[in-house]
């Protein structure tokens, strides 16, 4: 496997690649490297000709930085994980490789970044937004993988692709849970042991909803939603939307034949996750 660290060096190696007329399959990650993060990886390996993972935790998506300082960073660990997993190269920059100076551009995605994470994280999306248009320029991968965990990140990257252009096909993968249901995330790290156990009530709240949509009107979804996490203590709730799962605008009610997204963020301990389940 190829480590590379520096943004030139990565553009040159992805010409290479190019001009060997081999794909590239990328998959951008923030290390800590987990079961959804290698499905993504394999699958990008079996679909194309050369697999390619970044690895960098993003400054300009933060909105504390205490977050960004407890990021996971196990580096080496993730790079035997990637080699025992078909990644061909690795990117790992610095910040300073990938912002020589400081950002500067602001992305606006109108209503899509006015909810949820958009809503709750101000700034976060024209983070993401810069990081990912950096990588697509500088790896020109012909697919890129991402997880629907963060369903909205990958909306705001299906809005970047078609609004800028980038010749390249994005890939989104249902997320990969532990055997008891939790989303498979980086942050789960950093629960303690009984905040893991409590974690768990994050997917059983999401399930509670999916099972009431049948016969309950919206409000009604959400106050049972509310009230069973309510009964954890070391559970606080940022939000519960019942959204259009394309748009990812608030619905109030629910029409026939509309595809649902339940999605929630709550903080188990000091730990923010976040969840979702689609439902058709």
């Amino acid at each position: 496997m190829y480590i590379i660290s520096s943004a030139a060096d990565i553009k040159q190696k992805a010409e290479q690649i190019r001009r060997s007329g081999k794909t590239i399959g990328l998959v951008p990650t923030m290390g800590a490297l987990h079961e959804g993060h290698l499905h993504l990886l394999r699958t990008a390996a079996q679909e194309n000709d050369i697999a390619v993972c970044s690895i960098f935790v993003n400054p300009t998506q933060f909105n504390n930085a205490d977050d960004f300082d407890l990021y996971p960073r196990v580096i080496e660990v993730d790079a035997a994980l990637l080699t025992e997993n078909k990644c061909e190269v690795l990117f790992a920059p610095a910040v300073s490789e990938m912002y020589p100076e400081a950002l500067q551009l602001k992305f606006d995605f109108g209503p899509l970044e006015t909810v949820m994470e958009g809503r709750f994280r101000p700034g976060h999306f024209t983070g993401v937004a810069a990081v990912v248009s950096k990588l697509f320029h500088l790896v020109k991968p012909h697919k890129a993988y991402f997880g629907q965990k963060d369903l909205q990140q990958y909306a705001i990257i299906r809005r970047l692709v078609t609004d800028l252009s980038f010749d390249l096909e994005l890939v989104c993968h249902p997320i990969v849970r532990e055997p008891d249901g939790l989303a498979m995330s980086s942050r789960n790290r950093r629960l303690s042991g009984p905040e893991r156990q409590v974690a768990t009530h994050l997917y059983k709240a999401l399930q509670l909803a999916r099972d009431l949509m049948a016969n309950k009107p919206v409000p009604e979804i959400r106050t049972a939603v509310t009230d069973y996490l309510k009964q954890y203590e070391s559970i606080k709730l940022e939000y519960f939307e019942i959204a259009d799962a394309h748009t990812l605008q608030p619905l109030t009610s629910v029409a026939p034949k509309t595809t649902v997204a339940l999605c929630l963020a709550a903080f188990v301990g000091e730990v923010r996750l976040i969840d979702n389940l689609v439902v058709s």
